[in-house]
């Protein structure tokens, strides 16, 4: 008996997340719409935070000089660097014969209860607002790279549907075991707490954003208090959604426009790449850590065991429940490009999730929480 409740209640989760919650899982909200420029073109200003990303703010810089859109500026905000990045942002708009497009401001000492990136990216919107007096702001890392319309496009979308932010989320790179693991998963996961279609409509709730590319409408930035309410979050993009959508629309939707180059080649580097924002997601709670590794055992372990291991009624549970699960992984997998077969390995995948989250909550008991390049930002204990 207690199997089949087991099998039962896991298969009303999936029946759940399938059909109620905003169909997540189906990736409808893309950037598909071809999208025209007002006639009058709002002036945008690039806002880049950057710590030691001498590897990669090449590339970044390169795509945003590139960008069609002509209305706009870009500025490299070196976060305390000592690999020479703003060195190579700088030879970089030098090559292009851009260098009038980019300036570069040095991170000033970090203040307490500020994480090393929103304090880098507050002294870059101070630095836009003084010099360029942009109509918006487009946040993005030093490790994205971009097509030569992703800002045509993020400024036609936000002026049609009067959005005061538009977020894109970046293809990340997929190319080793560790990152095909993990990563098309990690997106999955993204899209079930906070669907799409929920964060899209005005009159919900629900709100997020991908902090890789985020195109903010200036004055309502302002008008919710500045980049300072959000100044300790860790989960930085989707508490500033959540301050925006008070103030007007907001739109998120997967891309191709929009690619991280930041490579996950190794099982530790995820490990500590999902661990460093978790128990954050979780509101530092040890209470709730419990009741999301009892709900995600529920959800994703019970369905293959009752499969593999049941009998009857709970055998045909599992079963209904594990082919939900791994139907509705199908559409990332696509669009990641890799064989739907993936799909039947989602609990064991999402068992390495859950260990991650154990992990973040043990993090944060020792005092490393949050840990990104030689900082420890999670709130203190």
């Amino acid at each position: 008996m207690t199997g089949l409740l087991l099998a039962a209640a896991s298969l009303a989760i999936w029946l759940y997340l399938v059909f109620a919650r905003g169909f997540f899982w189906l990736g409808r909200e893309r950037d598909r719409a071809a999208m025209t420029l007002p006639s009058i073109l709002p002036s945008v200003a690039v806002v880049v935070p950057a710590r030691n990303e001498a590897e990669n703010i090449a590339q970044s810089v390169t795509s945003l000089l590139r960008q069609e859109y002509p209305a706009f500026s870009l500025i490299v905000v070196d976060d305390d660097s000592d690999d020479g990045t703003a060195d190579v942002a700088r030879r970089t708009a030098a090559s292009l014969r851009a260098e009038q497009k980019l300036s570069i401001v040095e991170s000033r000492t970090l203040p307490e209860r500020w994480t090393g990136k929103l304090w880098a990216v507050k002294q870059g919107i101070a630095a836009a607002e003084e010099k360029l007096a942009p109509k918006y702001l487009l946040l993005t890392d030093a490790d994205i790279v971009h097509a030569p319309d992703t800002l045509s496009w993020l400024v036609a979308q936000a002026e049609a549907h009067h959005l005061v932010l538009a977020s894109l989320t970046a293809r990340w790179r997929c190319q080793g075991f560790a990152e095909r693991v993990h990563i098309p998963a990690f997106i999955y996961f993204f899209q079930m707490l906070y669907p799409f279609a929920w964060v899209n409509r005005p009159d919900h709730a629900m709100a997020g954003a991908a902090g890789g590319c985020m195109l903010v409408r200036a004055d309502a930035l302002r008008a919710a208090g500045g980049i300072e309410i959000i100044r300790d979050a860790l989960i930085d993009d989707c508490a500033l959604a959540g301050a925006l959508k008070k103030q007007g629309p907001i739109w998120l939707g997967l891309t191709d426009r929009v690619v991280s180059i930041r490579p996950y080649a190794s099982w530790g580097e995820i490990r500590r790449m999902v661990a460093r924002t978790a128990y954050a997601q979780l509101r530092y709670s040890p209470l709730m850590v419990a009741g999301t590794v009892f709900g995600m055992a529920l959800t994703y372990l019970v369905p293959p065991f009752m499969t593999l291991f049941g009998s009857g009624w709970a055998q045909l549970c599992g079963a209904l429940a594990w082919a939900l699960m791994a139907i509705s992984f199908q559409p990332i997998l696509r669009f990641y490009r890799l064989s739907p077969l993936w799909g039947v390995a989602l609990p064991a995948i999402s068992f390495l999730f859950m260990l991650y989250t154990l992990d973040s909550a043990y993090q944060y008991a020792a005092g490393k929480g949050g840990s990104w390049k030689g900082r420890v930002q999670a709130k203190a204990s």
